[in-house]
């Protein structure tokens, strides 16, 4: 600590005192207050001066707490201050029932001064500034209710009733309340958010749309600015929530003014802390509001109120009169908070997610009998945002996004223009006198005004606002868009708060500024999602869609071409004008044939849309005010012109239905429909049935028109034309329509038209009856487009009357009594089935039995129901004749056979019949069973079961037997069990048949007898010779004492019937007992049962039972209770067996006095308490108690508690009387109250950033004693206390184990460069633990990769095939200077075809390029991109920035295809086709990779006919030798290239197509392109040629791809030698660099290469000298550092007079120019020293020592001296570094000792030689004028240097092991790399070697031998040609 600040700590520990208030008397009088001097008190102290203040005992339970309600513990008593005020209460909760008051302090922040230069708050640009005073105590509001769940309500009251003690206004909200000393926080001016003091320093909220985030009470001004603008005093009170109490200060301009002139302390004053509800200060002559506002807090959990008084009169007088402006300019500035995310959208309500929870409400009280006025700016409907979202009607939504996370979200909103007018809106409050600039007309709709309003956080800043932006500005063009849509758009910005404000939030700092620069980023949004599209397109397509979609102007579409006018009288006017098929006008589209009405047009009449005409020279869609539209009039069957009117003049409001019925009226005209009558009555009508043979006629037609009148003749102008009707009648067979009847009829007078009856309609099934209108003197049924009147009769035949029937088939067999039907079918005289009548009644007849039925039902099948067959059946399935008569038919009678079996079961007999029958009791009685049908036959059916159940007597057998196939059966029912039957008994047998409830139940009577069986026991005891008898009743408890023996039992035994049963061996040997199994067999024949052992224990009841088992068991059972013995000694019963040291044992522990066999006894009473005793070692005596329980008869001892001594088990022993008993109780550590830090290392602890630590840090839990404490509720919590420091652990917390110890391993630790804090805290339940605090020094990485630099000649042309540029890759590490510990097999290039986009490679890239050297580049063209990687480990890899490559042609070389042709084939015939030799081929100039190279390249190509021998040439056609094509651009297509018609040429020879190039630019020559083609005299033969040369091409290809991939292998199998031959050349020289460095090739293990990684680690962490001096310019552009930290000494004595030397300069920081210097000298307001080096002299000096001169000795030096600046070193900027400290350091020279220098320094000036300054490494300096001595020239201690000492350099032993860990790695990936490719050396040669590259080999080989056989038979086809005719043949490979 510095001098100054122990001074000024000694000063706050002299002058420390707190003001104490009694707060604990239930007195509503002021409390007293006392004030205690805590300057030399510990806490302790402290408490003990409490108490004797106010005279307080030892056993007084009292808290001590801030106003705030913390409670005052040992480490808050630390944080006190001077002047504090505490509250002494009875309880943390209890209320305040008077008020105390709290001294505080609110001076104004520093910020005052400093931005004093921000323009004054209220610059309101001539507009009225009250509303922007309300809305910054609405954005204190907004603030405080930030983290409201419900309603943040915000409520305004102008209380303007004088009455009241107004004008006053308060502001009030239900947010979080403010403490007493965030209230103080309000008070200080200019005090920011980000500079208070409180708990958890401020946070920045998440971003959310729209920055709605209610984070907007910024700067510290606003509130203070705000109401002593509106007013003269301000009352702020405030309830925090979670608090009792309610904090109250006042500020006011009165009260300043008092302390200004009695010279007090202005910027004091004191907060009131008073319960709620409280009014008791203010007095009558105060505002009598405020006691209404008191009361009110009583209901609330937290408030916030804001009470402004003294308001001035202007103000008052506007706030009433312009309500409904300034509340409008509220709702305008709060808009998006009032109504969510989407704003008032009153077009989508309900409809919206995005509801907003905040209420603000105005209230305005005026005096009586005014009613209040009362308004919710959420009601505020003509705020001009509300206006601009209900009048648009699309929106453009984007954002841009820029650095430092700033972002603004923007909104453009399309107002279309509307028939007639603009629909922008225009402000109801505007002023008429605006600068006309401004004005918003409506024929330029926005005109000059800005486009954007701007939103801070959500809420307007209304003085700045955005013109536009680049991409959205009016263009000074038209282009696609009509420039006046440009006018038609407003916007809003929303930006976050990285963009500054204005203090007074007016006005933004430079947003405009800031979203011009280049940097920003603008992107479309859509639903949500950014998209990565041109904005500047994508905003002019909006617009456009705008125009187009809600503009209603007229839109030509579908141009058609230009026309002539002949009709306009004008000459100059009648061209020209473009034809449209379109139009879209007043959100309507009228097209080309759509019926329109006229409207102002004499006549008004309708027609279809021909054209739409528009003056102009127009040739494509366009917009324009009106036009011209041609109309052809309908109906074109009355009318045939074409007229031409104005757009204009279409009658919009003229609906379909109109034009179509004025069409119609016209149409009435023509015949319409056709009237049928039938003069003999017998009309049939649609879809009517008529049985066959059924007559259809006469008929009578008429023609009708639309109004009713009959016709005859069309109504055209002209001849007339006459009408004639066809008849025609079409029966639908099932195989088609086939036409029955047609006639004619011509008009007649009488009849009209008159068709004949027609009978010949005998087929069943559907007709129609068809008349058509026709023309006379035309076959045709249309006139005009459309059809002449018809009409049609839909009918059908059915069949006719029954007049016969057969029998269907009857289900068989059939039951007797069981219905059954006989279905009928009737059919006509035609054999078509039909239905009879409905009064048949058929008549059934059979012999031996009765036949009946309930009736019949009609249908296609008629059926006669429910038909019965009664009779005695002899034998089953016996068949029977059913005769069936229908009268009244031609055909009435017909037979049936039926199988008749009995019927369902009807009756249940039991059989022997008698009415009771007897049983003894357990035998089973006998029944035999049968069912009958109705007629008394026995029947079967499946699930036939009988059920006998007996009634009388519970548990009674119950018996079933199964009659389902025979019907009958013998029912045996299981023994009769009946338990008590003295005498005898009746019982009822119920017999039925299951699932079958309608068959009747029978009932027989049972008479059981008492059985002869052992049925009950009687045991009791009698003594020998004695007559007392004790009987023992079953099942009942007998009291007996415990351990003694129950002896004398006897028993006797009898039946059923009550009867003594004699005790025979055979009856006796089946008694059994339970409590022995010997039994005396002679003892129980005589009635004698075995003695019974009572147990000891009398806890509980014991059973015993006696037990008979013969056919039946009988038991006798009885209950013994044990009762205890006499007292015998003590028992202690211990709930629990375990306590903590300071604690009392839980529970309570029982005493009790048992037996001999600790059975409890009922000895003890009140009275033992005074004579037992309890004792132990260390027990605290004062807690024992020992008390009486009467309910349980047990002594309680409780308050076993244990102060001091050692942990373990205590004996602790109870007396009473002559009886003692010890129990034993483990004590252990006490309640957790410290965490202590076990094996602590030495401060602060050195680590490497990114790296973490050797040995886990572990912590211990102790109690109060220093034990260890073992309590696993209790987490342990590791905490960084730096923001920066990031620490990778397994857990950040974690629970002690069963030793109370937490163990914490830190993996990784990473942050910057210094000194961070860790720290230890415990957590539970209770209050936290406080634990230790670590120091931890973070030490940059220097072989930390963490960027790849890659230099590389960018300008170079890169052409395909030729070798890469050399790329330079430079890995910089965390200290920013390259790392060079890199094995260069880590890092790869990737190469790949495609564009640049990610951080990272595409999926599929996978093989990187190792080498970096030589590479080729890629010998296709196209864009590449090359990206670097470093290998870090498996899985961290490190990437450069992707680097695009465009890779182009190489030299041009060749004339070539893109594809190569087949052979062309041709013959000399007179077909053309068969002459053809090409028809569409394109050549292209190319490099030798194929790439297409001829650019700029042309001329033409000649194409000739070669031939290698001496032969006959072919010739093209007109007889020429060559053909010219044009070449351009290097491209050529030849076309219809053909021989001549009986060309000359050998046939079957092979000739060659030559297409030399001639190129005009000189010095370019190109290879010529060869194509071979084959020559036929015969077209037949050409056919097969033709086939053999196709199959030979594919045969040439496929024997090509099999030799490249054999060569591809070959050349595989070479280069993996190559590799493998290079692999272990690297690796032994490697091995040679590795000896010669001392390590042995038996060392290359992973194992050394980790031991030598942590040797290197250990230099690196090795605590050395290391210069503390911070330095936040380093790493800035043309920045080299401070002083301090570029230069390192090893010698410590050298290092230390060095620095303290350069003392001064140690902090300077230099830089490489003087605008960096300056730069930073402006940032520091002049605080930091710099140094430029472009304004540092510095001249090389080479020359030697002073006692040095010509190279000899002027004198023997003592003391080594030497140059200052040589011992320096310098890690970087060495040339740089050596000007620099040249010029500070000069000549200085550093010697062994004072004696030295001296000596030194005489011989110097005596040789004539100027000395510099001597420093010496003892310390002392003498100056160059020879001083010494004092202590200005002795360097103190290194410690006293605090850290401004230069460094240390590393161990010498660093470099020659990090050259070792190089070699190392180099090695392990040589030998990798050599396995590895020997690995796939090997696999290589094993795949060669394969079955399948066998098979490859041998299809190879089979396909060469194809190919020499068909070129063998192609010249087997053409004998005459010689061999050299086919040398072209062979493919070239």
């Amino acid at each position: 600590m510095t001098e100054s600040g122990a001074e000024r700590d000694r000063w706050k520990n002299a002058r420390r005192s707190v003001y104490v208030y009694d707060c604990r008397s239930e007195s509503r009088a002021a409390p007293p207050r006392a004030i205690i001097d805590t300057a030399e008190l510990d806490h302790s102290g402290f408490l003990r001066a409490l108490r004797q203040e106010f005279r307080l005992s030892t056993n007084e339970a009292f808290v001590i707490s801030t106003t705030d309600r913390r409670q005052i513990d040992a480490e808050l008593y630390k944080e006190l201050v001077d002047g504090k005020t505490l509250h002494l209460l009875k309880s943390m909760d209890q209320e305040l029932t008077a008020a105390t008051q709290e001294r505080i302090e609110f001076l104004p922040h520093y910020h005052t001064l400093v931005q004093c230069g921000m323009y004054e708050y209220y610059a309101s640009e001539g507009q009225k500034a009250l509303p922007y005073a309300f809305a910054e105590l609405i954005d204190n509001a907004l603030s405080a209710t930030a983290k409201n769940t419900g309603i943040r309500r915000i409520e305004i009251r102008l209380m303007f009733d004088e009455s009241q003690g107004g004008p006053a206004v308060v502001v009030m909200d239900n947010g979080c309340g403010m403490t007493s000393k965030q209230l103080n926080n309000w008070a200080v001016y200019r005090l920011s958010k980000f500079i208070r003091e409180n708990e958890t320093g401020y946070v920045r909220p998440d971003p959310v749309p729209r920055s709605l985030n209610s984070d907007i009470s910024y700067f510290g001004v606003g509130g203070k600015q705000a109401v002593f603008y509106i007013g003269q005093s301000v009352r702020m009170i405030s309830k925090p929530a979670g608090s009792p109490d309610v904090h109250e200060f006042v500020m006011s301009k009165e009260d300043f003014e008092r302390k200004e002139k009695n010279k007090e302390a202005i910027y004091t004053g004191f907060i009131r802390n008073r319960k709620p509800g409280n009014c008791s200060h203010v007095t009558a002559s105060e505002e009598q509001f405020l006691r209404s506002i008191m009361m009110e807090e009583r209901e609330k959990e937290s408030f916030t109120a804001v009470i402004i008084t003294g308001v001035q009169q202007e103000h008052v007088t506007y706030l009433k009169q312009n309500l409904n402006l300034w509340t409008r300019e509220l709702a305008h500035t709060y808009h998006y908070y009032i109504h969510g995310v989407h704003g008032n959208d009153q077009r989508a309500k309900g409809k919206d997610d995005h509801v907003s929870n905040i209420d603000i409400q105005i209230s305005l009280f005026e005096r009586s009998p005014r009613v209040p006025r009362v308004m919710n700016l959420r009601e505020v409907d003509d705020d001009m945002q509300t206006l601009y979202i209900n009048s648009s009607f699309s929106t453009f939504e984007f954002k841009a996004t820029g650095a430092k996370d700033s972002l603004v979200e923007g909104l453009i909103r399309y107002h279309p223009f509307r028939y007639d007018q603009e629909t922008y809106p225009v402000d109801p409050y505007a002023l008429e006198d605006e600068d006309e600039e401004c004005v918003i007309l409506n024929s330029e709709a926005r005109g000059k005004r800005p486009i954007f309003e701007c939103f801070w956080n959500g809420r307007l800043i209304p003085y700045t606002t955005v013109s536009e932006f680049e991409w959205c500005a009016r263009p000074k063009k038209a282009g696609a868009v009509p420039l006046e849509c440009y006018n038609r758009i407003s916007g809003v910005l929303f930006t976050n708060d990285r963009f500054q404000v204005s203090t007074n939030k007016l006005t933004f700092m430079d947003l405009e500024l800031q979203l011009r620069d280049i940097n920003i980023n603008f992107t479309r949004v859509n639903n949500g999602q950014g998209l990565r599209v041109n904005i500047q397109r994508d905003f002019t397509n909006w617009l456009k869609e705008c125009n187009e979609r809600f503009d209603k102007q007229v839109m030509f579409q579908g141009f058609k071409g230009s026309t002539t006018r002949t009709d306009v009288a004008t000459k100059r006017l009648q061209s020209p004008w473009a034809i449209f098929q379109t139009i879209k006008w007043d959100g309507k589209t009228y097209k080309k044939g759509q019926c329109v009405k006229s409207v102002k047009t004499s006549p008004v009449f309708v027609g279809s849309i021909v054209n739409f005409l528009l003056y102009g020279e127009h040739d494509k869609d366009v917009y324009a005010t009106g036009g011209y539209v041609q109309i052809a009039l309908e109906p074109k069957e009355l009318f045939n012109e074409i007229r031409i009117i104005p757009i204009s003049k279409i009658d919009r409001l003229a609906v379909p239905a109109a034009i179509n019925k004025k069409i119609e009226d016209e149409l009435a005209k023509l015949p319409d429909q056709l009237r049928v009558t039938w003069p003999e009555g017998n009309a049939w009508a649609e879809n009517d049935v008529r049985p066959a043979g059924t007559v259809m006629g006469p008929i009578r037609v008429e023609i009708l028109n639309k109004k009713g009148e009959s016709v005859s003749r069309l109504p055209v102008v002209g001849a007339a034309k006459k009408l004639v009707i066809e008849l025609k009648v079409i029966w639908h067979s099932p195989k088609g329509n086939v036409q029955t009847n047609s006639y004619i009829a011509a008009y007649s007078a009488k009849w009209e038209y008159w068709f004949k009856p027609m009978g010949n309609f005998s087929k069943l099934g559907k007709y129609t009856l068809h008349l058509q209108t026709k023309l006379s003197d035309n076959p045709g049924s249309e006139w005009g487009g459309r059809r002449l009147p018809n009409y049609t009769l839909n009918f059908s035949i059915k069949e006719g009357e029954a007049v016969s029937f057969v029998l269907g088939d009857t289900s068989s067999p059939v039951r007797v009594g069981v219905p059954f039907s006989i279905p009928l079918n009737f059919k006509d005289e035609f054999d078509y089935l039909t239905q009879p009548s409905f009064d048949i009644k058929p008549q059934l007849e059979c012999s031996s039995l009765q036949l009946s039925y309930e009736g019949i039902t009609f249908g296609t099948t008629c059926v006669i129901k429910n038909v019965k067959a009664m009779g005695k059946t002899s034998h089953q399935n016996k068949t029977y004749t059913v005769k069936v008569h229908i009268p009244g038919l031609k055909q009435d009678s017909q037979s049936l056979q039926i199988v008749l079996q009995p019927g369902p079961p009807h009756t249940l007999v039991v059989l022997p019949d008698v009415d009771v029958l007897s049983v003894e009791n357990r035998t089973p009685p006998n029944f035999k069973v049968e069912i009958h049908d109705e007629f008394q036959n026995i029947t079967t059916q499946p699930k036939l079961i009988v059920r006998c159940q007996l009634l009388g007597a519970p548990d009674l057998p119950v018996g079933v037997v199964d009659c389902s196939n025979t019907g009958s059966g013998d029912l045996l029912t299981k023994p009769l069990q009946l338990k008590t039957i003295n005498a005898e008994q009746i019982l009822t047998a119920k017999f039925n048949i299951l699932n079958h409830r309608t068959v009747a139940c029978v009932e027989r009577k049972l008479r059981v007898l008492p059985s002869s069986q052992i049925s009950r026991f009687e045991v009791y005891r009698q003594e020998e010779g004695s007559d007392d008898v004790m009987v023992l009743r079953d099942g009942k408890p007998i009291d007996w004492l415990a351990g003694d023996t129950l002896g004398n039992l006897r028993f006797k035994l009898y039946d059923e019937g009550n009867r003594l049963v004699s005790l025979q061996p055979q009856l006796t040997s089946k008694i059994k007992v339970n409590w022995t199994a010997e039994i005396n067999a002679e003892e129980l024949s005589q009635g004698k049962l075995p003695p019974l052992s009572v147990p000891s224990q009398a806890k509980r009841e014991h059973f015993y039972s006696v037990s008979f088992n013969d056919q039946c068991m009988v038991n006798f059972s009885f209950i013994i209770v044990p009762v205890p013995d006499e007292p015998e000694r003590l028992r202690v019963n211990l709930s629990e067996s375990t306590v903590k040291m300071g604690e009392i044992l839980s529970g309570n522990i029982y005493v009790e006095v048992v037996d001999q066999y600790g059975n409890k006894t009922d000895c003890l009473n009140a009275d033992i308490v005074k004579t037992m005793s309890v004792s132990a070692d260390d027990l605290d005596k004062s807690t024992l108690a020992i008390e009486w329980q009467a309910s349980s008869g047990l002594l309680s001892v409780c308050g076993v508690r244990f102060v001091e001594g050692s942990l373990g088990p205590r004996e602790l022993c109870f007396k009473y009387k002559d009886m003692k008993e010890f129990v034993r109780i483990e004590v252990t550590a006490g309640p957790p109250v410290q965490i202590k830090l076990l094996k602590e290392p030495e401060m602060p602890l050195q680590v490497m950033n990114g790296q973490g630590l050797d040995a886990p840090l572990v912590v211990q839990l102790c109690d109060e004693w220093g034990n260890p404490s073992a309590d696993q509720q209790i987490a342990i919590v590791m905490k960084t206390l730096s923001p920066q420091l990031k620490i990778k652990s397994s857990v950040s917390s974690l629970f002690v184990d069963s030793e109370g110890k937490a163990y914490f391993i830190l993996e990784t630790i990473s942050g910057p460069k210094g000194e961070h804090q860790l720290e230890f805290r415990g957590s539970s339940n209770r209050n936290g633990i406080r634990g230790p605090v670590i120091k931890l020094n973070v030490i940059p990485d220097p072989n930390k990769p963490v960027e790849l630099s890659i230099r590389y000649d960018s300008a170079a042309t890169l052409c395909a095939g030729d070798v890469f540029p050399v790329f330079t890759v430079v890995v910089m590490s965390e200290e920013g200077s390259p790392v060079k510990t890199i094995c260069p097999a880590s890092l790869s290039m990737l190469l790949w075809k495609g564009t640049a986009s990610d951080s990272s490679p595409p999926s599929t890239v996978s093989h990187p390029i190792c080498s970096l050297l030589d590479k080729q580049i890629p010998e296709l063209t196209g864009q590449y991109v090359v990206q670097f990687v470093l290998v870090l480990d498996k899985t961290k890899h490190l990437w450069s920035k992707q680097i695009p490559l465009n890779v182009v042609s190489n030299k041009a070389v060749k004339l070539a295809p893109e594809t190569p042709p087949s052979t062309p084939v041709v013959s000399n015939s007179n077909i053309r086709a068969s002459r053809t030799l090409l028809d569409s081929f394109n050549l292209k100039i190319m490099d030798q990779y194929s790439n297409a190279a001829g650019e700029g390249l042309d001329g033409k190509v000649i194409v000739t006919i070669k031939d290698t021998g001496d032969v006959v040439l072919p010739l093209f056609e007109n007889g020429a030798t060559s053909v010219s094509y044009s070449l351009t651009n290097g491209e050529t297509l030849i076309t219809d290239l053909a021989l001549l018609e009986n060309s000359p040429g050998v046939d079957g020879a092979e000739y060659t197509l030559q297409f030399s190039p001639e190129i005009r630019q000189t010095g370019v020559t190109i290879t010529a392109y060869s194509l071979p083609f084959r020559f036929c005299n015969d077209a037949e033969q050409q056919k097969v040629i033709v086939s053999l040369s196709k199959k030979k091409d594919r045969l040439s290809q496929t024997v090509l791809i099999y030799r490249e991939v054999f060569d591809t292998n070959k050349q595989l199998k070479s280069e993996l030698e190559g590799q493998v031959q290079d692999a272990t050349h690297k690796l032994n020289e490697l091995k040679t660099e590795l000896q010669k460095s001392g390590l042995g090739v038996s060392e290359l293990t992973t194992v050394s290469l980790y031991t030598h990684t942590n040797m290197h680690t250990v230099l690196l962490l090795f605590p050395r000298r290391k210069c503390n001096i911070p330095d936040p310019f380093r790493g800035n552009p043309q920045v080299l550092g401070k002083l301090g930290n570029l230069a390192l000494v090893e010698d410590d004595d050298a290092a230390k007079v060095i620095s303290w030397h350069l003392l001064g300069d140690m902090d300077c920081v230099v830089t490489e120019t003087t605008s960096a210097a300056k730069r930073i000298y402006d940032d520091t307001q002049g605080h930091q020293q710099v140094i430029p080096l472009e304004t540092v002299y510095y001249r090389p000096n080479d020359r030697p020592l002073p006692h040095i001169k010509n190279d000899t000795l002027l004198f023997q030096p003592t003391g080594n001296p030497v140059f200052v600046k040589d011992i320096l070193i310098f890690p970087e900027h060495i040339e740089s570094c050596n000007k620099v400290f040249a010029s500070l350091l000069g000549d200085t020279i550093l010697i062994d000792d004072l004696d030295s220098a001296n000596n030194y320094r005489r011989e110097v000036v005596q040789s004539k030689v100027q000395c510099p300054t001597l420093l010496t490494r003892q310390g002392e300096r003498i100056r160059s004028n020879g001083k010494f001595g004092g202590l200005q020239n002795k360097a103190p201690s290194i410690e006293k240097l605090r850290g401004q000492v230069f460094g240390a350099p590393l161990p010498k032993e660093h470099n020659f092991i990090r050259h070792q860990i190089e070699l190392l790695q180099q090695c392990r990936v040589a030998m990798q790399k050599a396995f590895k490719v020997q690995y796939e050396y090997k696999t290589h040669m094993e795949h060669l070697q394969s079955p399948q590259m066998k098979q490859k080999q041998q299809e190879f080989q089979q396909q060469e031998q194809e190919l020499r056989d068909l070129e063998e038979t192609l010249g087997r086809c053409f004998p005459q040609c010689g061999s050299g005719y086919f040398l072209n043949a062979k493919p070239d490979f």
